[in-house]
């Protein structure tokens, strides 16, 4: 009986210490201290890594070092060299996982990036349009002069976006460059030109609509399919929203159906060890409550504005979150492998084309985008960029 006994506790023993390792993984554990680089210090994205590193040290001791950064450059260089966590970036972060625009250069290429979280809150990301000459949706610019941010890809992109709603390119509208974002701004308002792509509640944005010249947000019609189409074509991250919260008579009574794209997006790069991918989606998803009003943006977070099959594949700890709350489908799996698979084309057909590149910076650029384009084509993707 006293052997019967030791082999039923020894039987039993691994179960238990199973048990035991199971309650250990699924703890939120975290450094004592995180780098993380975000926007300049008077951003909504700064505030919300601020409010979100304040929540990490009440809750879990863990103290968060923000660096700001000026540019996409700044904010992904420190990602890239190993010396933060995590950035708190913009839609720069698709393109560096694509390896196009300002990373299709010898110094970037593709970057093995994942997405932790993304904040999609009440603005709305749009062309904001001189309230004095009649637009009302992406077609009614036609004609129309509109600002091109020089060095600001993301903007341009976001402007193209829009006038490819309204089945319209650059070719169809007058293109004034502007050497800044706030420049254009200022133009708009001295009636030098008549649009610039911004986010809705942007402080600029307020001072236009302020202004004798007023604004007004183009109407994005959801049910117009093929103005959808157009638009994602030329840049995929757009979706979907209604803006409830924006410069002129923008509210929660008065929405804007339009588009947006999260913004901040907070990415690691694959490598991100597994236990603080996962204690961050944990802590910033069970302790939601003590961080949402911190920031203004910040209500973003809630799962429900959560996109599981976005642009950008999640960190593998992150997908194991999902999976452990019953928030993870088969097809959103089918997404994330398929997300995973073109990163690792991209990877592989940039080590195979540094190997004979061209040494001119410009013949060095182009070479990539067609070997990126044919290296997706034939696998059976959209290289979105050409």
């Amino acid at each position: 009986m006293r052997q019967l006994s030791r082999s039923s506790v020894l039987a039993a023993l691994p179960l238990a210490l199973f048990s035991v390792s199971m309650v250990q993984a699924n703890e939120v554990e975290l450094p004592g201290t995180m780098a993380w680089t975000a926007y300049g210090t008077n951003s909504s994205g700064y505030a919300q890594a601020v409010a979100i590193g304040n929540m990490l040290q009440n809750q879990y001791g863990t103290s968060v070092r923000v660096l700001p950064g000026d540019n996409d450059v700044s904010r992904m260089t420190p990602l890239k060299q190993g010396r933060v966590d995590l950035c708190a970036c913009g839609i720069a972060s698709y393109y560096g996982a694509e390896g196009v625009l300002m990373f299709a250069d010898r110094d970037w290429g593709p970057q093995p990036i994942r997405v932790i979280t993304t904040s999609t809150a009440s603005f709305g990301l749009s062309l904001a349009v001189a309230g004095d000459i009649g637009v009302e949706t992406p077609a009614d610019l036609a004609g129309k002069r509109i600002a091109y941010i020089r060095g600001d890809d993301a903007l341009n992109k976001g402007t193209e976006a829009y006038l490819a709603f309204g089945g319209l390119t650059w070719d169809d509208v007058e293109r004034v460059d502007y050497p800044g974002y706030a420049r254009s701004f200022d133009g708009i308002i001295a009636g030098d030109v008549d649009a610039s792509f911004t986010t809705s509640v942007t402080p600029p944005a307020q001072q236009l609509a302020s202004s004798p010249r007023g604004i007004s947000w183009p109407v994005l019609d959801p049910d117009d399919a093929a103005g959808w189409e157009r638009m994602l074509a030329v840049a995929p991250y757009f979706q979907p929203h209604e803006v409830t919260a924006g410069a002129g008579d923008v509210s929660a009574d008065n929405p804007v159906p339009s588009a947006s794209y999260p913004y901040p997006i907070v990415v690691a790069n694959q490598d991100l060890d597994d236990k603080v991918a996962y204690g961050l989606i944990k802590a910033l998803q069970e302790n939601y409550d003590d961080y949402k009003d911190a920031a203004p943006g910040a209500v973003g977070y809630a799962f429900e504005h959560q996109d599981l099959t976005w642009v950008l594949p999640f960190h593998d700890a992150v997908v194991e979150y999902y999976k452990e709350i019953d928030e993870w489908t088969e097809e959103m799996q089918a997404h994330q492998d398929k997300l995973i698979a073109r990163q690792d084309l991209l990877l592989e057909t940039w080590d195979d084309f540094l190997t004979d590149a061209p040494d001119d910076e410009e013949e060095f650029s182009k070479a990539w985008m067609d070997a990126r384009g044919k290296a997706l084509s034939d696998a059976g993707f959209d290289p979105v960029f050409e």
